[in-house]
């Protein structure tokens, strides 16, 4: 068992885990946040995307016990109390939001790169969701809610 402190959602957590544990298990059974999806188990969907010190990053290839000290933030922890975060607002009203299993890492994908860069191109756009696959939407209203997003 290894040792370990982090911080999910601005919330401290210190815990023990085995050394083999991903975050998707820490994330989805210790902490209940089941906004994280398993999808794959590979890395190759996306839909168990957080974002970990400012990076977004496949919770399913993620050891959680080499994850001490680190900030991780949840699609759980995007809101501000019942206020969605304007990405979240956005795919709910440009309608990119269908059976949701992509959802999470979609979103946390966009805020990753609106951090980034506030006015990315549909080209760059396209580039930073390119490793969350979502099977209902064929990606044009994703697209859309992300660059409306930038236009607030």
């Amino acid at each position: 068992m290894e040792k370990v402190a982090l911080t999910v959602n601005g919330v401290q957590r210190s815990l023990e885990v085995p050394a083999n544990e991903t975050l998707t298990s820490t994330l989805r059974k210790r902490f209940r946040l089941t906004g994280t999806k398993l999808g794959c188990d590979s890395g190759s969907c996306g839909s168990c995307a957080v974002i970990i010190d400012r990076r977004l990053r496949n919770s399913c290839l993620t050891l959680t016990a080499l994850l001490d000290g680190t900030r991780i933030s949840t699609i759980e922890g995007l809101a501000d109390d019942e206020q969605l975060h304007p990405v979240q607002k956005a795919f709910v009203e440009s309608g990119a939001i269908q059976c949701g299993y992509c959802t999470p890492g979609m979103v946390l994908a966009a805020v990753t790169l609106l951090e980034e860069n506030p006015r990315p191109s549909e080209t760059e756009i396209r580039e930073a969701i390119a490793g969350n696959i979502c099977r209902c939407t064929g990606y044009t209203k994703i697209i859309k809610a992300i660059r409306e997003t930038t236009r607030v």
